[in-house]
């Protein structure tokens, strides 16, 4: 994703008080994202005498789906970032949920990607090299397939833990955004916590693997935080409904249960499309 050519790009490290400033701030429209399918508004936000870019995604402009509920996308969006900000990884740009100059929608501080950073590849061989994990095969044209890979990345295996947390729907390469400071960030998380499988994403790389110590210690009080009364659950229940706080709640303890990253089922396509 990138901002309106006319607009200068901003490289971010979130402030404390991100949130509050996403808020409580005026926001001013400043040009649309193109490439997004659904409307994404790049904006400024400013109060008492600070400001930010941001991204600002009206319920108003979200296109309908068959598989989620009309008008859920921001909510879910902001779920998503509600349950980041539990794992203590920090994987997705701070976000809100408040109104704007088109109604009710999710406002997320804007982070602009290293583009040195390189995350995804396609190589020849069937095998990756060290320090990459394979993806699968990609048609590359004139009947030609490459190996599509993934960096061996210990924040990019955080992320893919994240996803199976939230049953991301769609981790595109796309979405992943390093930033020159060395982190990394999610976004793009309106198709998310589905009651069914619906697991589609890029990070592969670990299926079937043992959960990391930091993953299982991180899953043991994300379970804790969603139990009936826990402090995930009450900042979830306003934004995702009983039935996906559940569902949520279940995939956080077939992870432990299993002690691994997750396996393609077979039952849904594994990797979105497109998957860039």
């Amino acid at each position: 994703m990138s901002a309106p050519e006319r607009i200068p790009p901003r490289s971010v490290t979130p402030p404390p008080d991100a949130d509050e400033l996403l808020a409580r701030g005026e926001l001013t429209v400043r040009g649309r994202i193109r490439e997004a399918s659904n409307a994404a508004l790049y904006c400024t936000v400013s109060h008492d005498g600070r400001d930010a870019a941001c991204i600002y995604k009206p319920v108003a402009g979200e296109r309908p789906l068959w598989d989620f509920p009309d008008g859920t996308l921001a909510q879910r969006e902001v779920a998503a970032y509600e349950v980041s900000e539990a794992t203590g990884w920090g994987l997705v740009p701070p976000t809100v949920l408040r109104d704007g100059p088109y109604g009710e929608g999710m406002c997320q501080l804007w982070v602009e990607a290293a583009p040195e950073a390189e995350l995804l590849a396609l190589v020849d061989g069937e095998e990756p090299e060290p320090g990459w994990k394979a993806i699968g095969f990609a048609e590359v044209g004139e009947g030609r397939t490459a190996l599509l890979v993934h960096a061996d990345d210990e924040r990019l295996r955080r992320l893919a833990v994240l996803d199976a947390v939230l049953n991301n729907a769609d981790r595109k390469g796309g979405h992943l955004l390093p930033t020159g400071e060395g982190r990394l960030y999610g976004i793009d998380h309106g198709v998310t916590f589905n009651v069914e499988n619906k697991l589609r994403t890029l990070l592969w790389g670990w299926a079937g693997e043992t959960l990391t110590r930091e993953a299982v210690d991180v899953l043991e009080g994300l379970r804790k935080d969603l139990e009936e009364g826990g402090v995930l659950a009450a900042r979830l229940q306003p934004l995702i409904t009983g039935a996906e706080i559940d569902a949520t709640r279940a995939r956080v303890g077939a992870l432990l249960a299993s002690g691994k990253h997750p396996e393609p089922s077979g039952e849904w396509p594994a990797i979105p499309w497109p998957p860039v």
